[in-house]
């Protein structure tokens, strides 16, 4: 089987299948996700001006908010325009070295986005569990120091995985069966051995996903600890209040995600649909949660457009 996938031909350029499989429902899709699409970039881009203009969230907990909707919006930006021009079109074409780069920043901003929300339940678990040292500890300095890591983090990993999925040729048929340049898809396609490699950048992922997330649930039980601890039920509800809307993205995220990557290769479904949820859903879910449930963030919404107001009478 390897010899004759060596012997096919090397292919310069990839074929998105994506949801051409459903050609009746293609509008309809179009129509969907980019109504999602549009209300994601908003919400995002409402919460980075909130924390930029009002001084009031200029803490690091907003600050840590406002780095996840910079990096989701980005994390949207490499997938969702592709896909929807795919979806108007019958050329579904991505060059190799194209999708290499969409991989690239999908995983590493991907990455990203965990650490971000690993950082966020550090700071949730610094400031009920340890509070009078969080103001030393949780300087904006080092929060942007954090932020920085978490970058540097997340791309480390996604450079590692990119080069060994892209380090040899790729052989015909150039058919992704998937809307994106999405690892498990791409391997299949290569002349190397691509269960091993398959294997190898799966067991990367699935360590960073569940890695992260084991760093979150280790930091609630301190955190609900502490909180079961607090003598007043007025206390517990305002400790427990600053971290709901972490805790829900965090589960959705983290959700979503495993339902991907730790489905077992042989086990079947359309890989296309399930990347759904991960790609489009939770980048849409997450600034709606953090803004609905945040009334700091309604404060200042109504802040900004009291301003606007009073300046057009």
């Amino acid at each position: 089987m390897q010899t004759m996938k060596v012997n096919q031909t090397i292919v310069r350029e990839f074929i998105l299948v994506g949801f051409s499989v459903y050609p009746h429902m293609q509008m309809f899709l179009f129509v969907v996700f980019l109504g999602l699409y549009l209300l994601t970039l908003t919400g995002n881009l409402a919460i980075m001006g909130l924390t930029w203009v009002d001084r009031s969230l200029h803490i690091p907990m907003y600050l840590f908010l406002g780095a996840l909707s910079f990096s989701e919006t980005c994390y949207t930006l490499t997938i969702i325009p592709k896909m929807l021009a795919d979806l108007l079109t019958e050329n579904r074409g991505i060059s190799v070295a194209g999708c290499g780069l969409q991989m690239c920043f999908f995983l590493g901003l991907g990455g990203t986005n965990c650490i971000v929300l690993t950082l966020m339940g550090y700071d949730r678990f610094l400031a009920i569990c340890n509070p009078l040292r969080y103001s030393l500890l949780m300087t904006n300095v080092g929060c942007g120091r954090l932020v920085a890591s978490a970058w540097a983090g997340g791309f480390l990993i996604s450079l590692i995985e990119t080069a060994l999925i892209f380090r040899g040729s790729f052989c015909s048929p150039n058919f992704v069966k998937h809307f994106f340049c999405h690892m498990r898809a791409v391997v299949r396609l290569s002349c190397l051995d691509s269960d091993l490699t398959g294997s190898v950048v799966t067991v990367i992922s699935v360590s960073g996903l569940m890695g992260t997330f084991l760093l979150i649930i280790i930091t609630y039980v301190f955190i609900l600890s502490t909180v079961f601890r607090i003598p007043s039920a007025e206390g517990k509800q305002k400790a427990f209040s600053t971290c709901a809307s972490h805790l829900i993205v965090v589960l959705v995220h983290f959700g979503f995600a495993a339902i991907v990557y730790l489905k077992p290769e042989t086990s079947g479904g359309d890989d296309t649909l399930m990347a759904v949820p991960y790609t489009v859903i939770t980048p849409f879910l997450s600034p709606l949660i953090f803004s609905l449930r945040n009334k700091d963030m309604k404060n200042a919404l109504r802040k900004v457009l009291g301003k606007r107001r009073f300046l057009k009478k």
